[in-house]
């Protein structure tokens, strides 16, 4: 289909943008080529080097998230573009990651992260075509669920939800029908999560997004403020909560002292940050740390071989609980 050339400007531009790179320079020709071939546009020689003098008047700018380059030898190329391939590659494996995006949802936002490069960036991406096999959920009305969760925490208002869990079937079922005020969406290990008071038992609840269906902004019901949590009168602290909560449970953090053989610390500051305190005491460690309880007994478990609980005494207690139980089920 035949073009207006008053587009020619434009196309320039986005055969420029699909088919170049440093490796890979058009000449005025291969350009003109492309303009006939893909869109219908027949412009003489002369036009396109005066075309090509306007894209490079309109961005040369400092800060101009395109670059391009002319030389008379070699032809005109995107030197820069708004993004790194690399960083495009970052975000790819972000999406592809993401247990919280449907799988469908994932192609389609990796189909539109390509077309931010060029075709020979497309062709190295092959995860592309295998988001199928990552773990995904069901769920399509997360990214609703998003835009619902933002108008309500801008507009002050609560919000209603049916909470679902995962059968032996292998599908969502509901388990509860909370009413919340939204604070923030929280990402922690891959997922997200609603954080919120759940109003009803008045204390704050951590609720997986793709665990969220039905979701409503309920008109008639402000919020509550995040101060009048108890445990949060002095607001969120986010620092906090990535450290003390390696497992999103929503109890107090406590502080907790525990044991870690040498080669673990570096799981350790993985898990929980700089800011804990390690001393070394003959040829072992004692690690303190505010946490929640709850998530540390998980985490315990996780790290059993190399990690002994000291204290709290009702946490030892409930780890060597856990041990015995599981050690009584291996004995069968």
């Amino acid at each position: 289909m035949e073009e207006n050339k008053k587009l020619a400007l434009l196309r320039i531009l986005h055969i420029l943008l699909y088919h170049s790179d440093e490796r890979h320079p058009l000449k005025q020709e291969e350009i003109a080529e492309y303009l006939e071939k893909d869109y219908g546009i027949v412009v003489e020689r002369k036009a396109i080097g005066r075309q090509l003098a306007l894209l490079h008047e309109a961005y040369d700018a400092p800060n101009s998230p395109i670059v391009l380059i002319s030389d008379r030898r070699r032809g005109t190329y995107i030197e820069q573009r708004e993004f790194e391939d690399t960083e495009l590659r970052l975000l790819i494996d972000g999406v592809l990651s993401s247990r919280h995006i449907t799988a469908k949802h994932s192609k389609d936002l990796i189909e539109k992260l390509c077309r931010q490069s060029n075709k020979y960036f497309r062709s190295h991406v092959k995860n592309v075509y295998s988001v199928s096999d990552w773990n995904k959920t069901d769920n399509s009305a997360v990214f609703l669920n998003i835009e619902l969760i933002d108008e309500a925490i801008e507009r002050g208002l609560q919000l209603r939800f049916v909470y679902n869990k995962y059968g032996a079937d292998k599908k969502l079922h509901q388990t509860s029908h909370p009413r919340v005020s939204p604070y923030q969406l929280i990402l922690h290990n891959q997922r997200y999560y609603l954080m919120a008071r759940h109003e009803r038992f008045e204390d704050m609840h951590f609720y997986r997004l793709d665990r969220i269906t039905e979701m409503q902004i309920v008109e008639d019901r402000a919020l509550t403020p995040v101060r009048e949590v108890k445990g949060y009168e002095s607001g969120i602290d986010y620092k906090k909560l990535s450290t003390s909560l390696p497992y999103m449970f929503a109890d107090n953090p406590e502080y907790v002292e525990f044991w870690v053989e040498e080669w673990a610390i570096d799981h350790v500051i993985d898990w929980f940050g700089k800011g804990i305190k390690i001393e070394k005491v003959d040829e072992r460690y004692k690690v303190g740390v505010l946490v929640s309880p709850m998530a540390m007994e998980y985490w315990a478990l996780q790290y059993v071989r190399s990690v002994e609980i000291i204290s709290p005494a009702s946490l030892r207690e409930r780890v060597r609980d856990a041990l015995e139980k599981g050690a009584d089920k291996y004995r069968k």
